[in-house]
């Protein structure tokens, strides 16, 4: 039986896209939103989800933070997927016919020069591949859609103009979560991650950070977020480059241990090859 990853969005998706490229092994289960995701495979109906959580373009991803350590799952690895923006529609469409473009509200800024040039309406929608699939279902003659190739191919579509982003350099980091940890030092370069809430005591955040400074480990990502809408309780997730075995990580998490009153590691996994070098 074949192994199975979920993610949320319409088949074509983006993070389609990455199931594809990271694991091409497994059937990509398509869910309607992160939650869903996630309780697929809390049931056993997929093993893996993907789940977005930062774009270069856009920063985090709304939410992800606050599911992930109630999720009950565990980051086994992560994807860097670069995000390139096609225009398509109907097979004997030509690009002259295109009135308007439809695609989720954060793309359709990352066209607006070729838009423009070509005199072209963008118009939202909740799901670019789902977009795509509108157009393929209705047989929509003057109407484009901004997606993904793979979209493209699911749905028939032909693609009239590829990677029309107006920037070089959208990429979205996707995290690869399992219902089973797997803390073994896969790889040579391991991240880290985990979230905590400081201790109600002056300078706890600056004494907390202070152990991985004096202690040599190099912090990739800190975010701060607020837990349950309160303005005084802020969580923060963090990533960092090492594994919990290291020295100078345990020494540093010992200290953080400290100044804390909630730590969770969400996951110890290899660095993907595509990750921007500090």
């Amino acid at each position: 039986m074949s192994r199975r990853i979920a993610f949320q969005g319409e088949p074509g998706a983006y993070s389609h896209q990455a199931c594809r490229e990271a694991r091409p092994d497994h059937d990509a289960v398509p869910c309607r939103s992160f939650e869903d995701v996630i309780e697929t495979v809390r049931k056993g109906d997929a093993e893996l989800a993907m789940l977005p959580v930062e774009n270069s373009t856009y920063g985090r991803v709304a939410d992800i933070h606050r599911m992930l350590p109630e999720s009950g799952l565990h980051i086994v690895d992560e994807a860097f997927v670069r995000v390139h923006i096609s225009l398509m529609a109907l097979p004997d469409v030509t690009l002259e016919q295109i009135e308007t473009v439809r695609a989720h509200l954060v793309l359709l800024p990352q066209c607006q020069e070729f838009l423009s040039r070509h005199g072209i309406r963008g118009e939202a929608a909740a799901d670019s591949a789902g977009a795509a699939a509108d157009i393929a279902r209705k047989g929509l003659r003057d109407v484009g859609a901004l997606a993904s190739d793979l979209a493209a191919e699911i749905y028939g579509l032909n693609i009239l103009a590829r990677h029309i982003e107006d920037h070089a350099h959208n990429t979205t980091r996707f995290l690869i979560m399992s219902r089973e940890d797997n803390h073994a030092r896969r790889s040579e370069h391991m991240i880290t991650t985990f979230v905590f809430r400081v201790r109600n005591i002056p300078a706890a955040l600056y004494k907390a950070m202070g152990g991985f400074a004096t202690n040599g480990v190099n912090m990739t990502k800190l975010e701060s977020y607020m837990v349950d809408g309160s303005f005084t309780a802020t969580q923060f997730y963090a990533d960092i480059e090492g594994h919990p075995d290291d020295e100078n990580v345990q020494l540093a998490l010992e200290e953080l241990h400290y100044f804390t009153d909630y730590l969770k590691i969400l996951g110890t996994y290899p660095a993907d090859k595509d990750r921007p070098h500090s």
